[in-house]
């Protein structure tokens, strides 16, 4: 594929992965109105946050992924689009816990087809040395979803900032995406599979053999750094999925006369420069480094979490809305530079006909403990702090504990930076032949 045709793929790709995030982070910065207007405790906003969405995302993913290492993939991307995005529509239409709920189990079942095909073309886009960078170019979708959900609840908000229609901007997102798979769908082309390490490869050498999918997928649950990777990013975004869940809820509870516009319209601009920023340097840094060793691969997260854990327990017990907001900045840094790496992994070191498998496996664990975790354990243990202490004070107490999460997956980073060498070595032989 030429160069520009892949970047607009990668462009597109990417937009899509915008959306997926936007829908879920506006569900976090409404949360205030949405549990005031249904009436939600902490623990159901909580529920609706991470399991909702999380409850049958983490199993439809493997059987789409199966179909997307043996169908076309971008027909999988563009349909999955289109039937999230008709949910989050359903998503402005509940007026009770248990229609929200359901919507957004809808919600999580169309974005289970999103990552993995998409990662899996992307592999097939670009080399192994591209790949890092390539797919945290895909991992900027994260942040540039996140500002986008800011920015767009800042402009909808309407004149008072306390009486928000918020099933408006559900409406609003859901008919976009459903117009933007049918953009997909016409411009993206399926590429050749395993395409980068057929390049490599000699002209007369003969094919690697195909192995079978349970014997290929039997060698992925084998290698130690795929692992390793997995739930290090997991315990990551554990914490950073309660973050983002109860960040609005804290600056309001922090500083109730806050301009809650202009609050939005910061964090947006945080996440859409410095988080995305960690994103796309986290990538290119692995890759630099990589180049002396495979090792960097763990070690820039290892360092990126360890930073940014005692970051995170400040930026919860200032006294000031605008103090907490500067300290989640570089907090928002450290945060995007583990995406992009852990992602490459989960592709790399993945036998290339199950690469959809890959990534969709790595997906079922990683948000099976963060978004299944994450924002449903600080909703109890803030309704739990909440017997004793004010609201402030259990959020405090709340976060403080969930982002222990974060040594966790330091700890898992370090591991997979040990045996990365060895694992890599292996995947390179495997898959160049």
């Amino acid at each position: 594929m030429k160069s520009q045709n892949r970047k607009l793929a990668l462009a597109l790709l990417t937009f899509v992965y915008c959306f997926n995030f936007l829908d879920r982070q506006i569900v976090g910065i409404l949360a205030p109105f949405i549990q005031a207007d249904l009436e939600l405790t902490n623990t159901q906003l909580g529920l609706i946050l991470g399991p909702a969405f999380v409850f049958l995302y983490v199993i439809v993913g493997i059987p789409v992924a199966w179909l997307a290492d043996r169908y076309n993939r971008i027909s999988i991307v563009s349909f999955s689009l289109a039937f999230y995005s008709l949910f989050t529509v359903f998503t402005g239409m509940a007026t009770n816990f248990t229609q929200m709920f359901l919507a957004r189990i809808g919600v999580g079942i169309g974005e289970a087809g999103g990552s993995p095909p998409s990662h899996s073309v992307i592999s097939d886009l670009y080399s192994k040395e591209e790949r890092t960078s390539a797919l945290s170019v895909y991992s900027l979708g994260i942040p540039i979803g996140i500002m986008a959900a800011y920015l767009a609840s800042a402009a909808l908000l309407g004149a008072d900032v306390e009486d928000v229609n918020w099933r408006r901007i559900f409406f609003i997102l859901g008919t976009s995406g459903i117009a933007l798979a049918v953009i997909v769908r016409i411009i993206v082309r399926e590429p050749l599979r395993g395409a980068m390490e057929s390049a490599v490869r000699q002209k007369d050498a003969p094919p690697t053999e195909k192995l079978p999918f349970f014997a290929s997928l039997k060698i992925l649950l084998s290698i130690k750094s795929w692992w390793f990777m997995c739930l290090g990013i997991a315990f990551a975004s554990f914490a950073a999925y309660a973050f983002s869940g109860f960040q609005t809820k804290f600056i309001r509870l922090l500083s109730p006369e806050a301009d809650f516009r202009l609050v939005l319209i910061v964090i947006g601009i945080i996440n859409g420069l410095v988080y995305a920023a960690g994103t796309f340097m986290g990538g290119r840094i692995s890759d630099k480094l990589a180049k002396k060793s495979v090792r960097a691969y763990g070690l820039v997260p290892f360092f990126a979490i360890a930073i940014g854990v005692p970051l995170a327990w400040a930026c919860f017990w200032t006294g000031s809305v605008w103090t907490h907001l500067m300290i989640a900045t570089p907090l928002m840094f450290c945060l995007g530079i583990y995406l992009g790496p852990s992602f490459a992994i989960a592709q790399t070191l993945s036998p290339i006909h199950i690469r959809a498998m890959s990534t969709a496996l790595f997906f079922f664990i990683l948000n099976l403990i963060s978004l299944g975790g994450g924002p449903t354990t600080a909703g109890i243990l803030i309704d739990m702090f909440a017997q004793t202490d004010s609201d402030l004070t259990s959020i405090r107490k709340a976060m403080t504990i969930v982002f222990g999460a974060g040594l966790i997956a330091a700890f898992f980073f370090f591991l997979a930076s040990r045996t990365l060498p060895r694992d890599w070595s292996i995947a390179e032989a495997r898959n160049e032949g």
